[in-house]
């Protein structure tokens, strides 16, 4: 009877370690793969990305068309018109903008005065469709109806200023009025002369 108590004792022991083995065995098993997942989640948030951006849509071209009178005193020939295609999705808005680009992308030898692109000066002055204005000032696409159709559509005239000689393509002789000019004097001038050594008119509060 001994002998048996001690036999079921041993096989109950060893069942017990088998059973713990295994579930041992079950847990590491359970253990390393979710720290698999872990390293694989981790490994993928590492990835570098692509940084290409995706494909632009290519925008219709939006052609104007720029008829610019042209006249070299040095090529001994009857002024004419040359026409110029300009997209005006690769052009800033203003008139101004289209002539340069035409001179940097298409025709070097047009010539046009420009200074300050802000409307002060005035060295861009041209007739634009009919009417005298300032090139860095007139827009390419006018937005009200009515200034569209005085535009003409798709084509757009640019004449030098009608009152003045040439010199060349849009370029005015503007000798005859700066003499104007000074011979009006439109400044400002006193009775009395300037003392030896002064350099300005200075004004007091009192004086204004």
């Amino acid at each position: 009877m001994l002998g048996f108590n001690s036999l079921t004792a041993a096989v109950a022991r060893s069942t017990i370690g088998t059973v713990s083995n295994a579930s041992s065995s079950a847990s590491s098993s359970r253990t390393t793969g979710l720290l698999f997942r872990a390293l694989s989640t981790t490994t993928e948030s590492l990835k570098v990305k692509s940084t290409t951006p995706p494909p632009v849509a290519s925008q219709e071209e939006r052609i104007k068309y720029f008829k610019i009178y042209r006249w070299d005193p040095d090529h001994r020939q009857k002024p004419y018109l040359s026409t110029y295609p300009v997209d005006l999705n690769d052009c800033g808005p203003m008139v101004l903008d289209a002539l340069i680009k035409i001179k940097s992308e298409q025709d070097p030898t047009l010539t046009f005065r420009r200074s300050c692109r802000e409307g002060i000066c005035g060295s861009c002055a041209m007739n634009i469709n009919g009417r005298n204005t300032l090139a860095c000032l007139c827009y390419i696409d006018p937005k009200e109806e009515d200034e569209k159709k005085a535009a003409g559509g798709d084509v757009m005239k640019i004449y030098p200023l009608p009152h003045m000689y040439v010199i060349k393509d849009l370029v005015p002789d503007m000798g005859n009025f700066y003499e104007q000019y000074r011979s009006i004097e439109p400044w400002l001038q006193t009775k009395d002369g300037k003392s030896e050594g002064q350099a300005e008119f200075l004004q007091t509060r009192e004086d204004r």
